[in-house]
């Protein structure tokens, strides 16, 4: 698991138990009590999750109670505590549904055979206003296949997210992936949740066939390699696909040229360079990539100038333009920014982690070879998708002395990237 993102509080265990034990009315507050919750995902303990399944089991129905409860649901999930499932179990029958949400996901990130348990969720189907995506990815998780009727139903949703998870459920449990192809349509729909949502269900589908069209999908680049890189580490390995089938897959995404992709957005018409910078601040990637398209297009000469300004102003602390502004330079060949991709390449900030790769592709494109020592730095990162970009563009800039350093790294994608770059200089 990626922990980067949950030690952010700074508190002890001691402290965050101790917090989350105050009563909301004892604290500045009341939400403090969340962030306690949150923050005992750092503490495998004994003592943590007995204080998690007591905010669990706290029946105070005030808003900021309720929120504690469903957040110290999710830890308990991602902490995989087993003595928590009977506090868990309980909460399927609660009037809150955001609560009984959170207290299935963790039951199937636990795990259970408990036949109880297990049909009291599948029951949950049936209830109205049920979060039912949810509800059958955690019974596809846990293997209910006594569910398969009650959940085929959903196949059919006007919810695209559910449609999604009810399709591959179904052809999970059926063994038939014949309707699989109409997960993969999502990938194109205009909901940017809707494509998100299809990409997890075609991973959990194991369904390789879409990997073309996984990496096609305009959604933060985020996803795609998480789906890709998923899709290959199993398949490979299971002799399904071959990595010289994958690599020009995943060389297109790292370097996430809009043109790779198949947008789902237009305009009608130009827009102004001004509302096309605004664009790249979007939270659907789908607009952020057709504004980066546009600006390639038609504004490459007063580009470099805007992308400064805006990154003056506010992309410096937003992580998705960020990310995007540290591409077009790259692209747009604009050399004087050398100093701010060093920056970005090397910035250590959690939110920011996906720049890295963008800056070391940027460095690629601009071709400045003072960056080689800077991106071999970056060889020794855990950062499966910064190594890569890192291989890619040293490689690049004429330097192949990465595929030596990673040649046994224990990424199965960077190994296998390293030795197919060494193979090409030999030959």
């Amino acid at each position: 698991m990626d922990k980067r993102f949950f030690n952010i509080f700074n508190l002890t265990e001691e402290q965050a138990i101790a917090i989350l034990e105050t009563p909301a009315d004892k604290l500045d507050d009341p939400y403090d009590r969340y962030i306690a919750a949150s923050h005992l995902i750092n503490f495998s303990t004994e003592k943590s999750i007995a204080a998690l399944i007591a905010a669990v089991e706290n029946a105070d129905d005030r808003l900021d109670n309720r929120a504690v409860r469903r957040k110290a649901s999710e830890t308990l999930g991602r902490l995989q505590a087993k003595v928590a499932l009977t506090s868990l179990h309980s909460c399927l029958h609660d009037d809150d549904c955001y609560v009984v949400e959170n207290a299935v996901w963790a039951i199937g990130e636990i795990g259970t055979q408990n036949p109880d348990i297990l049909e009291d969720i599948a029951q949950l189907l049936d209830k109205p206003g049920q979060s039912y995506r949810v509800i059958i990815q955690a019974l596809a998780k846990l293997n209910y296949t006594a569910a398969l009727d009650r959940i085929r139903k959903f196949a059919d949703s006007e919810d695209e997210m559910i449609q999604g998870a009810a399709i591959t459920t179904t052809c999970n449990f059926s063994g038939d992936y014949s309707q699989m192809s109409r997960v993969v349509e999502l990938l194109q729909s205009s909901n940017v949740n809707s494509r998100r949502s299809s990409i997890q269900d075609l991973i959990d589908a194991k369904y390789y066939k879409a990997i073309p069209e996984i990496s096609r999908c305009p959604v933060s680049v985020v996803f795609r390699l998480r789906a890709v890189r998923m899709l290959a580490s199993v398949g490979i390995p299971a002799g399904d696909i071959t990595f010289a089938e994958i690599e020009p897959i995943l060389d297109r995404v790292i370097c996430d040229r809009p043109d790779d992709l198949d947008l789902v957005h237009e305009y009608d018409k130009l827009p102004s360079l001004e509302f096309a910078i605004k664009e790249l601040y979007e939270t659907d990637f789908g607009r952020c990539y057709l504004a980066t398209k546009t600006i390639l297009e038609s504004y490459k000469n007063e580009a470099p100038d805007a992308l400064l300004a805006t990154y003056a102003e506010s992309a410096y602390n937003d992580y998705g333009a960020h990310y995007h502004v540290m591409k077009l330079l790259g692209w747009l060949k604009y050399a004087p920014a050398f100093n701010l991709l060093i920056e970005a390449l090397h910035n250590r900030e959690p939110q920011f982690q996906k720049s890295r790769a963008a800056a070391a592709i940027a460095f690629g494109e601009i071709g400045d070879k003072r960056a080689i020592a800077e991106l071999k730095i970056c060889l020794e990162t855990p950062i499966w998708d910064l190594k890569y970009a890192s291989l890619m563009a040293l490689e690049k800039l004429g330097d192949n002395s990465g595929c030596e350093i990673l040649a046994a790294d224990e990424d199965l994608l960077i190994r296998a990237k390293a030795a197919s770059l060494s193979a090409a200089a030999i030959v």
